[in-house]
């Protein structure tokens, strides 16, 4: 694999997550609507200019997966590193997409790992990287892992670590929604929604407590349960839906990471290239 095709593998990473961002009505969360910010605190402009910030990171990923070619405590070190230093550069370019940036860096790798996988065998290789420690992470805990660890939910490391459960769904919900004959966008709504329903999302537990978590997950299960946005009840559903999570300013942000995990692996393979076998 070449350096071009790392670079490909990152473009297509970011493709997915400005996919994401593009995707609209997103209750709670950043979409081509919000030009005032509203819950989020950044405009949907914004995002998208922060979001190719994430290319030059993504591709240092890739090729980091590329040359030590195993998922070995070495590489989750190394992937560690290179995340850090993107999240500083994307800050400077205005911020956001933390958590994508780690969803995203992990399947990256683990597509490099395993060219041709698609689906869950993505995710199964990232839970191999993934199941080492980041040996120079820092010590201070985080906002996330101190509420995960308030709340016990599993929190960006616990979704890691499972092989990226969330992406998994996100990916049943797409093709099940396609199947169906619901457009790409409504299938793409549904895939949201679905994560949604049941991600314990650290930053809303941290803005709106276990109540305000529950409060978002069964609204979320409203819409699927009215038949998904492809049917007039379901687009109704979620419009109050939307109109709720804006009134209380609620933003479920760990969901729109996962989605675009979940984009990115389903646009896999991008590049044809010879494997590199993994190593369990």
């Amino acid at each position: 694999m070449s350096s071009r095709e790392d670079e490909t593998l990152a473009r297509a990473a970011v493709a997915a997550l400005t996919g994401q961002l593009e995707l609209t009505p997103k209750p709670g969360l950043p979409d081509p609507r919000d030009l005032d910010a509203r819950a989020t605190g950044r405009d949907l402009c914004s995002l998208r200019w922060s979001a190719k910030a994430l290319t030059p990171g993504l591709a240092a990923m890739a090729a980091a997966a590329r040359r030590i070619g195993r998922p070995t405590p070495e590489l989750r070190t190394e992937l560690g590193a290179i995340g850090r230093s993107t999240e500083h550069s994307v800050a400077l370019a205005g911020g956001g997409h933390r958590g994508a940036l780690w969803v995203l860096g992990f399947l990256v790798a683990a597509a490099v790992l395993d060219p041709g996988a698609k689906g869950s065998e993505v995710t199964a290789t990232a839970k191999r990287i993934t199941a080492h420690p980041d040996r120079r992470a820092p010590r201070r805990p985080s906002r996330g892992s101190s509420v995960s660890a308030k709340y016990g939910a599993a929190g960006a490391r616990g979704e890691a670590r499972a092989g990226f459960p969330h992406v998994r769904r996100a990916l049943d919900a797409l093709a099940t929604s396609r199947s169906a004959g619901a457009s790409e966008t409504c299938a793409r709504l549904d895939a949201l929604l679905t994560v949604m329903s049941t991600l314990q999302d650290t930053e809303l537990l941290y803005t709106a407590g276990p109540h305000g978590l529950r409060h978002v997950q069964e609204g979320a299960r409203g819409v699927l349960e009215a038949g998904g946005t492809a049917m007039e009840a379901g687009r109704a559903a979620l419009a109050a839906f939307d109109d709720d999570l804006h009134t209380r300013a609620w933003s479920p942000r760990g969901t729109g990471g996962l989605l675009a995990g979940a984009l990115f692996v389903d646009s896999l393979p991008v590049v044809v290239s010879s494997p590199v076998r993994v190593a369990a």
